[in-house]
């Protein structure tokens, strides 16, 4: 950095300071870690001497279990684009209002996640569905790791419970499926020629002011070669929408991209399962009784209320250690033929 002109080169530069803030924090980790390692070799020293120390000891462990973990997720995001942030979509399945209020409430359960890690949200599209839920729903997700970490939600979600919609009381199965995008770093350059674009706009829905709703600020974007569609209108401005389209339009394209020079990866291809039956990644059955399981890792969670409010990190972590090594942490006995 004190080479001359080094400030010059606005792009390099942004790189190499972010590559050298990354490395910071990794030695930060580091010391973190050899503290613990040094506070709990006292304990034991003092224990060994006699002293009393098993209340201190005990919370002590329990603090230091979950900076572990943490500090072991990390180990465990060493992708490319791990580290950015993502662009999160959301479908429901085939069966009307049932899976789009089940959409919905896997809309709340990742903000609500987002905002337990301390991650800023934008939601940049949301289609309200015809009674309840939605018909689609696309999100920013800020922070470090938001990609790596949610990378973990890709695929077809399935809910068994009572139908609140139905008047017999009778149980439904829906299904919702989740796509994420790394959003790409400005540096990196993906061109998209203004002819292969179509370009609508449209008069925002929902909720959002009289102005949005007055106006065709929405904007909608087809990439013509692809087919990929985006669309925005969280913004008033017209502009703005347009630029966040461009911004997931490149992301999609990134990502696409990806997938063609190193197809043994293939992970976008292998998420879009049919939303339906034997497709899923992860079971929430509600009734008859209380359970989310995933199915790659086989983790299973009783307390389906604290996932549903966003306690994700452990299907997170689990996922990626699959991932990883291949190793489950649950059984495959239970419960994954309800219909």
């Amino acid at each position: 950095m004190a080479e001359p002109g080094f400030w010059d080169r606005p792009e390099d530069s942004q790189t190499l300071m972010q590559a050298r803030k990354r490395l910071e924090e990794e030695l930060a980790k580091d010391a973190q870690l050899a503290s613990l390692i040094g506070d709990m070799e006292a304990f034991f020293e003092l224990a060994a001497e006699g002293e009393d120390v098993e209340v201190e000891l005990t919370r002590e462990l329990k603090n230091s279990r979950g900076v572990v973990e943490k500090l072991e997720t990390a180990m465990l995001l060493s992708g490319e684009n791990d580290y950015r942030n993502a662009i999160v979509t959301i479908h429901p399945g085939a069966g009307g209002t049932e899976s789009q209020d089940w959409a919905e409430m896997l809309l709340r359960m990742y903000l609500r996640w987002a905002e337990r890690e301390g991650f800023k949200t934008v939601i940049t599209d949301r289609q309200d569905g015809d009674g309840a839920g939605i018909k689609s729903a696309t999100f920013e997700v800020n922070g470090k790791y938001a990609y790596g970490m949610l990378q973990s939600e890709v695929g077809v979600h399935r809910l068994v419970r009572i139908s609140p919609f139905d008047a017999n009381a009778r149980r439904h199965t829906s299904f919702a499926s989740v796509f994420v995008y790394p959003e790409i770093d400005d540096t990196i350059h993906i061109e998209v020629k203004p002819d292969d674009l179509r370009v609508d706009t449209f008069r925002a829905g929902g909720a959002g002011g009289q102005h949005v709703n007055r106006t065709d600020s929405a904007v909608r974007m087809t990439h013509l070669p692809t087919g990929i569609v985006v669309q925005c209108q969280n913004e008033r401005s017209q502009h703005k929408n347009r630029d966040m389209a461009m911004k997931q339009l490149k992301a999609k394209l990134y990502e696409a991209e990806l997938d063609r020079r190193q197809a043994e990866t293939d992970k976008l291809e292998d998420s879009k399962a049919d939303n339906k039956f034997g497709s899923q990644i992860r079971n929430y059955v509600l009734a008859p009784y209380r359970l989310v399981k995933d199915l790659r890792s086989r983790l299973g969670v009783g307390d389906v209320d604290s996932v549903l409010d966003g306690n994700l990190d452990p299907f997170m972590h689990a996922y990626l250690a699959w991932k990883k090594t291949g190793k489950v942490v649950g059984d495959d006995s239970g419960t994954d033929d309800l219909g």
